[in-house]
């Protein structure tokens, strides 16, 4: 399994950073509310599941809840970023180029942010949710932030439309964002918040949004 976020996405990487938050409303928010929340009970150790370049880890690491993250990321030239951008954190940062459909080492916590949207279909997605359930360790938390969709055709236009008008703020042409949500949609899926908490559910977590705006949600869930 293989993955470009230089092909999938049409930038370059060294403008990752900036032009993610020009494609993504809420960015920033969504990265803090992730960060607390998998943060809230201490976990000793989290993985972050197709961690980019590392902006949720930096988010975890700022504080000191945390006490070592796991990245697992499939592009190496992302993987690389990652590595200059959290090397002042030492030890309490590892890295290992991979899927998120690898075996999963035990864990404490686990999160993914804008990351998950590549699996395709909601049954494969309730299988890796159970995969990790099955690496956390009891009381582990797992938070996923990502884009969610409504199954309502009008709903969706709506949620688009925001989404769109996001992006001609940040200086992207509207003919432009809509090229984009085509392009995107040749690797992503989108399910609805109502969707990703029942697969959640299914897998063992008691789960719950606790974040939702425009195209982003943020969904927690807990091992019992």
């Amino acid at each position: 399994m293989s993955h470009s976020v230089r092909r999938h996405l049409r930038v370059e990487l060294d403008a990752y950073d900036e032009t993610i938050r020009r494609f993504i409303p809420g960015y920033e928010t969504m990265l803090h509310v992730t960060a607390a929340e998998i943060a809230a009970n201490g976990p000793a150790v989290v993985l972050d599941l197709g961690a980019g370049t590392g902006a949720l880890t930096e988010a975890i690491l700022h504080g000191h809840q945390v006490r070592t993250v796991k990245l697992i990321e499939i592009d190496g030239d992302m993987l690389a970023r990652a590595r200059t951008r959290l090397a002042r954190y030492g030890e309490r940062v590892r890295f290992r180029r991979g899927s998120f459909h690898d075996a999963l080492p035990k864990c404490d916590g686990v999160v993914a942010s804008l990351a998950l949207h590549h699996v395709p279909t909601m049954k494969e997605k309730r299988r890796l949710y159970r995969r990790i359930h099955e690496a956390l360790r009891p009381g582990g938390g797992f938070v996923n932030s990502d884009v969610v969709m409504p199954a309502d055709p009008a709903e969706q236009e709506a949620v688009y439309g925001i989404w769109a008008d996001h992006m001609v703020t940040s200086g992207i042409k509207k003919a432009r964002a809509q090229e984009h949500f085509l392009e995107w949609a040749e690797e992503d899926t989108y399910f609805p918040v109502e969707a990703e908490l029942a697969a959640m559910g299914a897998a063992g977590f008691k789960a719950k949004c606790v974040w939702h705006e425009g195209p982003l949600a943020v969904v927690a869930g807990r091992k019992g």
